[in-house]
């Protein structure tokens, strides 16, 4: 079962995730801000407030997006990103 390591939010309402299995992937949140209980993460000071949370990641209502969906609809970082994530979070 995948989970979530670490994460970081960037300006673009992406999210940069690492995952138990070493990969680090980029996942695009834009398609779900127009949704439900999502669509408070349109601030990005709001969006910019994720966190981990029981291996996935989540925002202080308790928004939350699965760590299957996160990877499955995420992508690979290339390596100059990788490294970025990396420095940042060792």
């Amino acid at each position: 079962m995948k989970k979530v390591v670490a994460v970081k939010a960037n300006e673009d309402f992406v999210l940069d995730l690492q995952f138990n299995d070493g990969s680090v992937r980029r996942f695009d949140a834009k398609p779900y801000l127009n949704f439900g209980v999502f669509t408070e993460l349109k601030d990005i000071h709001y969006f910019r407030q994720v966190r981990l949370a029981f291996g996935t990641v989540q925002w202080p209502h308790e928004q939350d997006i699965s760590p299957e969906t996160l990877y499955l609809e995420s992508l690979p970082l290339n390596e100059a990103n990788l490294e970025e994530f990396v420095q940042e979070h060792a």
